[in-house]
């Protein structure tokens, strides 16, 4: 039988075990959140915890339950609320659901975190649930708790993305629903994707701001921000190769492992 990664599939002693044995725990953040018209509404749940999944094999940590409610998109990035199924926290609530689910785990003995993004709102409402439960368990005395926080996103070779992109890479902010994130879905639950519903579009224009509500034919209808076709199961690969592989080495460096 092989060991899960996952924590949920674990008992409470092997938990603990895990823990003891110095186990890093993987907290994936994702969102539900429109996609376009040919992707599901998880695709920032799936992503980041197969990402996590992967590293986590390798340095022999354990995933934590993926957060499945993400902060609000911005208008001219995911669409905002605009979009019937997306269902979003307030910065607050996702803030402090953070902060709950790491200081409870540390006050049970887990010592290294990391903190695995996969939805870009969710940025900055991280950041601040991580401080507070850094702040609550030195409260409680434990000072040793260290976490890493990073986007998955940002673990790409630029080589990579030129092969990909050869007449240039449109940018992190417009790949929503796009090339990359329809790659990885095909990689990894293609019975999810429905290719003959992507948008025949190029890349959205937005000017650098936002309006609040917007306005009629401000957001783009289909919800997707640049050109999917071409997406496939190979460009995928390409791009979960780098993720997991470039991770791996930035939790080996942070954490200072010896393997």
């Amino acid at each position: 039988m092989v060991e899960s990664v996952f924590m949920a599939e674990l008992s409470w002693p092997e938990w603990e075990a895990r823990i003891q044995a110095g186990a890093i725990i993987f907290l994936p953040l994702g969102a539900t959140e429109q996609h376009g018209p040919h992707l599901p509404l998880n695709v920032d749940v799936i992503l980041p915890t197969a990402v996590a999944e992967r590293v986590a094999r390798q340095l022999g940590g354990l995933v934590a339950p993926t957060l499945n409610y993400g902060y609000k998109s911005m208008p001219r990035s995911g669409g905002g609320q605009s979009f019937p199924g997306t269902a979003s926290l307030d910065a607050a609530t996702f803030s402090h659901t953070i902060r709950d689910v790491i200081r409870d785990m540390g006050l049970h003995g887990a010592r290294r975190f990391v903190i695995l993004n996969g939805h870009f709102e969710n940025g900055w409402p991280s950041v601040e649930g991580l401080d507070l439960a850094l702040r609550d368990l030195r409260a409680e005395g434990i000072r040793d708790v260290t976490a890493m926080r990073l986007e998955y996103w940002d673990f790409v070779e630029p080589a990579t993305l030129d092969r990909i992109f050869p007449d240039g890479f449109p940018g992190t902010e417009l790949e929503h629903a796009s090339l990359i994130e329809t790659s990885l879905m095909l990689l990894l639950r293609p019975d999810l994707v429905a290719v003959e519903k992507i948008p025949q579009e190029g890349r959205a224009q937005f000017p650098p701001y936002d309006i609040h509500p917007p306005p009629p034919g401000y957001l783009r209808a289909s919800g997707v921000l640049a050109d999917a076709r071409g997406a496939s199961a190979q460009i995928g690969q390409w791009l979960m190769d780098d993720h997991v592989r470039l991770i791996s080495e930035a939790v080996r460096a942070g954490f200072k492992l010896g393997f």
